[in-house]
């Protein structure tokens, strides 16, 4: 319910034409603390901008304004009508009915629990009531009507009502008297679009805007919010333009090599490259030459050959007489990578981890800072106080998303100003390297490898459980290694999912002495062991949780097994599905879900079992939960935008990404009248939504 309050006044403009939008929000009349901390609360953030940019989730036309004879159940109506009676419930469970007539018929307001301005009205009182209609006893009512004043106050109800998230203890009555105050600060902003693209796109101005979503007097035009959400996507893609701009700026050193080395590696790779490794190495090489540090995202799908690429990379650093190191997130992998990078290496490379032994460890330790070492690989133990470099040069990151911002950043300082490659497996969405990446180089490395099998894969309800294990039996026959994967290691009170150890012991006693077991909680010798047993065929099964998504490759395995496979993200499937089809021989992927599936996860392992396409997987995962925020310390959910919507507005944004590029090269100081209100937008939209405003 909504009650009345006072006119409100301009508030007073600083220098700064940002100063009333920066401050906080006790600064708006009638805001004390403790409004103030529950608005922040809602709006995550204090300040007056902040509650600007909380947009209305959508807004109730109240416009209507009906006889009470022509109430219809399930509209919105704003009537004037006298109060005719009050009836006062006889015990507690009833509500209060208050009788209104207006000449033409009659209907009834409900409260179940009644203010006191409500249970001290008397009849005879002319009210202004706005709210949904339904019936009650065969009479038309309003429900705990959402306003009601007098009727000489019926301007109080807005024609056409915003409806704002809001948190316990918050009213709407309260975010709309400050939302008032808060428009009274907007100044006149400078235009920061492209006149044309305003123009052809029948776009408002920035302000207008905003009052056409926060105050408006009509239905808004959905033009209103897609100028908004523009607007913060122009400021986030000139904000990393900018950035792009200023690391080019900044020296660094050119790796040049002869190529001697690489031709070493590539004759006992014994394979030419794909065309499309070739033509990331040449986009790595233009960078690797630059005068300025190299900071790159490799994206490649799983299996397309990123490791060879790595490889080559780190030895045009090798024969620039620099070092090179490759950073990966599990002991698994960097052992992976280690046993490629020393069958195919012309330089010695080293393998630095938790559980390299203490002699071997000071070893390499002196390698590194002497220089004798050139490669290394090694997880988190790389950015360790302890690890020196004699000349580190180029820091390779793998499956970089398993790293924080820090961690990365960390490894970089053992170098002065290295160039810097990430690698991902898991596919981009092309919505995500513009916002995500933007401040990066990207490759994007199609295809995979000639050679490489179609993964047939299939969906199975839970009761199909044991027709899939009888099937085992004529994998292993033909020779098959199988992969059986668990959510979990062990069962908890909380969970029934299927557990790696239970499955385990269930499936030895099916096929004693065939089958592994490996899970994070395994000491690595023990995991060792079990995926070196698998490897080599004497344990043909392996049951496992996902220590084996990256670094495990076993071109003898064709089945994979994943239960409770509607519990995985798409893209954490798809990872898995990757460690089988890497052989000669077909390779089928068995996903076994619970009944009653979501609408999501039926869609999910639809997709999955209809394609192998790692980018369209990646674009429906984005779709469906969200892409992270991996240019900033977020890993997870969806970019911080407040303004615009991803994937909704992808098409926005990569005209966004044009504009901003088009703005800086006519006016990299941002110096013309354009180029000095787009400074005012990065200050306002330019920290995606995080509070951030210099």
């Amino acid at each position: 319910m909504s009650y009345s309050f006072l006119p409100l006044t301009c508030q007073p403009v600083a220098n700064d034409p940002l100063a009333p939008l920066i401050a906080p929000l006790t600064a708006l009349p009638g805001i004390a603390e403790k409004l103030a901390g529950l608005l922040a609360r809602a709006l995550g953030g204090g300040r007056v901008i902040d509650l600007l940019f909380h947009l209305p989730e959508h807004q109730i036309d109240r416009r209507e304004r009906p006889r009470l004879s022509d109430l219809r159940p399930g509209q919105v109506a704003t009537v004037i009508a006298e109060l005719v009676r009050i009836e006062r419930p006889e015990s507690r469970r009833q509500p209060w009915r208050l009788v209104i007539g207006d000449g033409s018929g009659f209907a009834e307001l409900v409260f179940f629990h009644p203010h006191a301005r409500v249970t001290s009205l008397t009849p005879g009182t002319a009210l202004a009531i706005s709210g949904a209609v339904t019936l009650a006893a065969g009479r038309p009512a309003f429900v705990h009507p959402d306003h009601l004043h007098p009727a000489a106050q019926a301007a109080l109800i807005p024609a056409i009502e915003p409806v704002w998230p809001l948190t316990t203890g918050l009213a709407a009555w309260q975010v709309r008297k400050a939302m008032a105050a808060a428009l009274t600060r907007l100044p006149a902003f400078g235009e920061w679009i492209d006149p044309e693209l305003r123009r052809r796109r029948g776009w408002p101005g920035f302000s207008a805007a905003l009052r056409a979503l926060q105050a408006p007097q009509t239905p808004p035009d959905p033009l209103a919010r897609q100028r908004l959400a523009y607007d913060e996507l122009f400021a986030d893609q000139l904000r990393l333009a900018l950035i792009r701009a200023r690391r080019r700026a900044r020296p660094g050193r050119a790796l040049i090599g002869d190529g001697h080395l690489r031709a070493r590696a590539l004759a006992a790779f014994g394979h030419d490259l794909t065309p499309g490794q070739a033509q990331v190495l040449a986009e790595i090489d233009a960078d690797l030459a630059a005068p300025w540090p190299m900071r790159r995202l490799l994206q490649g799908d799983v299996g397309a050959g990123k490791t060879i690429i790595a490889l080559l990379a780190m030895l045009r650093a090798a024969e620039a007489g620099a070092q090179a190191a490759l950073m990966v997130p599990t002991e698994i992998l960097a052992r992976q990578h280690f046993r490629t990078f020393a069958a195919l290496s012309p330089v010695p490379v080293a393998l630095l981890t938790g559980a390299t032994a203490a002699a071997e460890r000071r070893e390499i330790l002196a390698g590194l800072a002497s220089g004798a070492i050139p490669l290394v690989i090694g997880t988190h133990t790389l950015f360790q106080r302890e690890v020196t470099f004699d000349d580190l040069a180029l820091a390779v990151i793998d499956e970089q998303h398993r790293f924080g911002v820090g961690q990365r950043n960390e490894l970089g300082a053992k170098g002065q100003k290295p160039d810097i490659l990430m690698m991902t497996a898991t596919p981009i969405p092309r919505t995500l390297l513009l916002t995500q990446w933007g401040e990066m180089a990207v490759s994007r490395l199609i295809g995979k490898p000639a050679g490489r099998q179609k993964i047939k894969t299939t969906r199975h309800a839970a009761a199909q459980l044991p027709a899939v294990i009888a099937a085992l039996e004529r994998a292993f026959a033909a020779g098959a290694r199988v992969y059986w994967i668990c959510p979990l290691v062990a069962e908890t009170e909380a969970s029934d999912l299927a557990a790696a150890e239970e499955r385990f012991t269930m499936l030895a006693e099916r096929f004693p002495g065939r089958v592994a077991l490996a899970h994070g909680r395994q000491s690595s010798a023990e995991r060792e062991a079990a995926l070196a047993a698998f490897a080599a065929g004497e344990k043909p099964l392996l049951v496992a949780t996902t220590v084996v998504e990256v670094g495990v490759d076993v071109p003898a395995a064709t089945v994979m097994v994943i239960e409770h496979a509607e519990r995985f993200g798409l893209a954490q499937l798809h990872q898995l599905r990757g460690r089988i089809g890497r052989g000669t021989a077909p390779s089928f992927c068995l996903l076994i879900h619970g009944d009653g599936l979501s609408e999501v996860a039926e869609e999910r392992l639809s997709l999955l079992r209809d394609t192998e396409d790692g980018f369209a997987i990646a674009n429906a995962d984005f779709r469906l939960r969200g892409g992270g925020d991996a240019l900033g310390t977020r890993q997870s959910g969806e970019p911080g935008f407040r303004l615009a919507a991803l994937p909704r507005d992808e098409a926005l944004l990569r005209i966004a990404c044009r504009d901003a590029a088009v703005l800086l090269a006519r006016d990299p100081a941002l110096a013309s009248e354009r180029g000095r209100a787009a400074r005012l937008a990065l200050r306002l939209l330019g920290a995606r939504g995080r509070g951030e405003t210099g």
